[in-house]
């Protein structure tokens, strides 16, 4: 079952003085449970798809459509809705809440989405149980390691147990040791809950465990290949 697809998708910024084509006419299709990553030189429109694929940016022309719904459509209110019933997001730079505890932080969304009280305080211990972090729920993004902050970040993106998680670049400020353990914990979330996971990335160590690796040149696909991850 398809989560994902993109149709005659462009991406044009005029905002500057020479347009960037950002993206060219991107025919793309993620199905459900997947393990992607999107890979290619700087430039290439690797964060520009995710942001396509996400919400957080309009097309200049071509679909987008998320379990059937083409999300350029939406309102930007029934789009902010969707986005926090769909999409769960993990970005290079955490973008954690510095104010707030991690289980503030991972309960965010939901007290948009009006959980309960019970409700969320049941599903942050267990997704910090599960990310290893149980023992930092009340302490502050500023008293923890890069590598706890993205743990955190991949828990508060599980919250609202979307349909998939777009993660930009998400090993880019950590140790190979840190790097190791969050892809395996990604890794393992993806075969056990069948999270659908799709990452931009540089980071060879995310390609070796991806099981199918897209390539961007110039905002075009040049290739698209399954492989066996390491």
């Amino acid at each position: 079952m398809s989560v994902i697809k993109t149709k005659d998708l462009v991406k044009v910024y005029t905002d500057i003085a020479v347009p960037v084509h950002a993206l060219n006419d991107v025919d793309l299709e993620i199905k459900e449970g997947e393990f992607t990553a999107i890979v290619g030189p700087s430039g290439c429109g690797k964060t520009t798809l995710l942001n396509m694929i996400g919400g957080l940016d309009t097309p200049t022309s071509g679909h987008v459509e998320i379990n059937g719904v083409d999300i350029s459509t939406l309102s930007d209110s029934k789009l902010i809705e969707f986005r926090q019933k769909n999409i769960g997001f993990v970005f290079q730079s955490y973008n954690l809440i510095p104010v707030l505890t991690a289980k503030e932080n991972i309960e965010f969304i939901m007290l948009l989405q009006k959980k309960s009280k019970a409700e969320r305080d049941a599903r942050v211990k267990e997704l910090l149980e599960e990310v290893d972090m149980i023992d930092k729920i009340d302490v502050k993004p500023v008293d923890l390691s890069g590598g706890q902050q993205q743990r955190v970040s991949v828990a508060r993106a599980l919250a609202s147990k979307p349909k998939f998680i777009l993660a930009d670049e998400p090993t880019a400020n950590l140790d190979s040791v840190t790097t190791s353990n969050l892809l395996d914990l990604m890794s393992k979330l993806n075969v056990e809950e069948k999270m659908t996971f799709i990452f931009s990335t540089h980071d060879q160590r995310v390609i070796d465990k991806a099981h199918r690796v897209i390539t961007l040149i110039d905002g075009k696909i040049e290739s698209d290949v399954n492989q066996t991850p390491s």
